[in-house]
């Protein structure tokens, strides 16, 4: 098997973590919080929100916008699975990183940047679950 990654992927694909890179540093030496997104949901939606986590949250929304009227395409595997589909997997997603305390970004950006045990720890189990929910949809439910 061999992987052919494109330049025009990569290049995007870099970009994108500069900016998430930027956004982390941004808000921790702005605000000093950790760019958890699962936490800054949780906060602006809470009892007490804080503007600045609604600025953030539109900003996310702002990105996909702006995105879709410069003509950029849904990755392909968003693009081919149903909206109710896609609306509970991201309540479940959401409902894990409550559980679990935090996120990808908030662990897996933020946390392993400043070596914090936990994060590492954190980020190992999404990844292993990632990989098991692919081995599991792929080879043994036969999708993909």
């Amino acid at each position: 098997m061999s992987i052919v990654i494109e330049q025009a992927v990569l290049e995007e694909a870099l970009a994108g973590g500069v900016f998430i890179g930027l956004a982390a540093a941004g808000l921790l030496l702005v605000n000093g919080r950790i760019a958890g997104i699962s936490g800054i949901m949780a906060g602006a939606t809470g009892p007490q929100p804080k503007i600045w986590q609604w600025a953030f949250v539109l900003g996310l929304v702002a990105a996909g916008a702006a995105a879709a009227l410069l003509g950029r395409a849904l990755p392909p595997a968003l693009g081919q699975e149903p909206l109710p589909l896609l609306a509970v997997a991201g309540l479940l997603a959401g409902f894990g990183t409550r559980l679990g305390n935090g996120c990808t970004s908030g662990h897996g950006v933020c946390g392993i940047a400043r070596l914090n045990p936990r994060s590492l720890v954190a980020t190992c189990v999404f990844m292993l679950t990632a990989g098991l929910t692919v081995f599991v949809t792929r080879h043994l439910l036969g999708h993909g």
